[in-house]
């Protein structure tokens, strides 16, 4: 496995674009410059759009553990039809119908534990930027004013749909392709700037009152940001076309040059094996799942388990598995606490050091979280071994600790004190006397060979945070 210059094996990732495995080279040396799609700010984000969310953060987490300096940024799509038709309907401005979803975005964030992007710009405030871009591709000939709109012409760009790989001689108006009410060339063409229609927010521009269209705010936002070449470009599988089709073919036919060099895109999360709707009822948001006393961080790990190019199935029962992995991570977090090392030097440390090395050589393989998480379970089993065979040696503790950290620095999950004072739990509070009492129910329960309903107390404890340990002098527990 070739070294890269920062140390630890050569980063790869799927590029969509020309469907290959490739060594992420940045333009410029230690830094990577990232744009990830957000929301439309017009409703909460469901668990679908927040799996694609982790993915980035993901990576964005991965690239720094390499020592690359990042700088991501992710838009906000304040201005399109929905938006706009929730203003109309309530009688309010954009603003005042976006900022309440655009809060409930970054409550959502914090809630899994997503670091925030560097920047966040708003479509609303970058208006001049996508209008002058606009008027790029009219003068090099690759767009056209018709009645106050203003179009891209596909014909002018003998790469359209490089991406995705589309063959358009088979696309017919209305098959994914935007159907606009005002006059084009081509049935294929897609708007660039929407000529102003009566009661709808609008702004000046050369060719009359209007608004941008969708593509062109990615394209004039992460420019303005990243320059007109930049390293790598996120986001769902359900943008590849024709959002991201139209960004490379606006903005390469306004720049002459590259537009990103390294398309990553997340894979569907589907719920219990089907495409999440209103009308099936499958449709989470991180409220949703609260209200039925879910573990957010357990929904993290779900995220994190399942190859960011492979559909996720959410299920409860998956939920729990992930539930059942924390546990054995915080069970042997508890144990190390109260373990005893030896006059030896530390034992662990070959340990720790292989599961670094695996663990930055999964990351290195386009994001593999699966080998990763298995590196980290595997470091787990040794570990407990250790503490049950009584053989700690001094500085096992701090070395075991310090490499969890830093593959925590990634995952964002395996420490539980980071989640416990984030606020939104799973679990009612207990106090002390309450903790004892259901302990104290548990190893009665356990005597008489009750194990259903031990196992029920437990899973109380472990919901209101707490860790607990079967010794052989008794049950030991402590708050997470």
């Amino acid at each position: 496995m070739t070294e890269s210059s920062e140390g630890g094996p050569e980063i790869h990732f799927y590029n969509t674009l020309g469907r290959r495995r490739e060594r992420l080279r940045p333009r410029v040396p230690g830094r990577v410059g990232v744009y990830t799609c957000g929301p439309t700010v017009y409703a909460a984000s469901h668990i679908g759009n927040l799996r694609t969310f982790v993915f980035e953060d993901l990576l964005r987490r991965a690239l720094e553990l390499r020592g690359l300096e990042v700088t991501q940024v992710m838009n906000l799509t304040d201005v399109d039809d929905k938006t706009i038709r929730d203003a109309k309907e309530t009688g309010k401005s954009l603003a005042e119908v976006t900022d309440p979803w655009v809060d409930a975005f970054f409550r959502d964030l914090d809630r899994l534990h997503v670091q925030r992007a560097h920047e966040y710009p708003r479509a609303t405030d970058h208006v001049p930027e996508m209008i002058a871009l606009v008027e790029r591709l009219i003068e090099r000939g690759h767009a056209y004013e018709r009645e106050g709109s203003v179009f891209f012409r596909i014909a002018s760009d003998e790469d359209y749909g490089k991406l995705s790989g589309i063959d358009l001689e088979g696309v017919q108006q209305g098959e994914r392709v935007a159907s606009d009410e005002y006059g084009k060339d081509d049935a294929r063409d897609f708007v660039l700037w929407k000529a102003a229609k009566e009661g709808e927010p609008s702004w000046e521009s050369p060719w009359g009152e209007g608004r941008p269209g969708w593509h062109i705010e990615c394209s004039a936002m992460s420019m303005r940001y990243l320059g007109e070449s930049f390293d790598i470009h996120c986001g769902g599988v359900d943008n590849i076309f024709p959002h991201h089709d139209n960004e490379i073919a606006q903005s390469e036919s306004a720049t002459g040059e590259t537009f990103v060099a390294t398309w990553l895109h997340a894979e569907h999360l589907i719920v219990d094996g089907q495409k999440m709707s209103k009308s099936l009822g499958n449709l989470y948001t991180l409220d949703d799942l609260l209200e039925r006393g879910v573990d957010l961080r357990a929904v993290r790990y779900l995220f994190l388990s399942v190859h960011y190019r492979q559909k996720l199935n959410f299920t409860f029962e998956a939920l729990d598995g992930a539930v059942a992995a924390l546990r054995r991570l915080d069970e042997m977090r508890f144990r190390l606490d109260h373990a005893r090392e030896g006059e030896g030097g530390p034992r662990l440390a070959k340990a720790a050091a292989v599961l670094r090395r695996d663990f930055r050589a999964a990351l290195a393989d386009d994001l593999n979280t699966s080998a990763a998480l298995a590196a980290v379970h595997g470091f787990v089993r040794k570990v407990n071994v250790a503490i049950e065979k009584v053989e700690l040696g001094r500085g096992d503790k701090e070395a075991v600790t310090s490499a969890l950290a830093d593959a925590d620095s990634v995952l964002g999950v395996l420490d539980p004190a980071a989640w416990d004072a984030g606020g939104d739990t799973a679990g009612d509070g207990l106090d002390d006397d309450a903790v004892e009492e259901l302990v104290r129910q548990r190893q009665a329960a356990r005597e008489s060979r009750e194990f259903a309903e031990a196992d029920r107390l437990r899973d109380e404890l472990v919901e209101a945070g707490i860790v607990l340990e079967d010794t052989p002098q008794g049950p030991r527990w402590k708050r997470r």
